[in-house]
């Protein structure tokens, strides 16, 4: 089974972490939820308080799939500034495995250079952080062993994206359907 980190810091956007932690785990696909804040309780960036599964000193970077990065500020800003988290993002791409952020998100593998001439995309406004990075506009980009998306509203094409690198197309569209979603 896939397992994957989504990692959560103070000023996340709610609704971008935990629709995709409800998405994968409604797929049976492993995600845990860690804080980089040096405790368990993460609050969004609308006062929403949210227990993490585990903390990021508990991360066993080499047992993940997948680093997921929620956007919000200042959520997106507060990951970016760990450097624990980014030099692990650093490793998980230079070995070729996944990377998935939404919404500001993207603009930490922008600003760490990891998507020179990669496609990506970003929420409005943020496309000068995607260094070198072929900006795109659609709801979920995938390039390489990246996944992006652009924002709150994106968020459930996102988590099905993800869904679909793991399981394949038949599973995500499925998943689509038992949400009630573009059926």
């Amino acid at each position: 089974m896939a397992k994957t980190g989504i990692f959560l810091a103070d000023g996340f956007e709610e609704i971008e972490a935990l629709t995709v932690v409800d998405l994968l785990r409604r797929a049976g696909i492993e995600i845990t939820m860690f804080s980089i804040m040096g405790k368990k309780t993460v609050t969004g960036s609308h006062g929403i308080e949210v227990t993490a599964d585990a903390q990021l000193e508990d991360c066993d970077f080499d047992e993940l799939d997948m680093v997921i990065l929620p956007g919000g500020q200042p959520g997106t800003t507060n990951l970016y500034n760990c450097s624990v988290l980014t030099d692990a993002v650093k490793a998980f791409n230079g070995a070729g495995k996944e990377l998935a952020a939404i919404c500001a998100a993207p603009t930490v593998y922008g600003r760490l250079g990891l998507l020179n001439g990669k496609k990506a995309c970003c929420y409005p406004g943020c496309e000068g952080d995607l260094t070198g990075a072929d900006v795109q506009t659609t709801e979920v980009t995938v390039c390489d062993n990246f996944i992006t998306s652009r924002g709150m509203g994106t968020a459930i094409p996102f988590g099905l994206a993800i869904i679909e690198h793991f399981q394949g197309k038949d599973a995500a569209d499925e998943m689509g359907r038992k949400i009630v979603y573009r059926l």
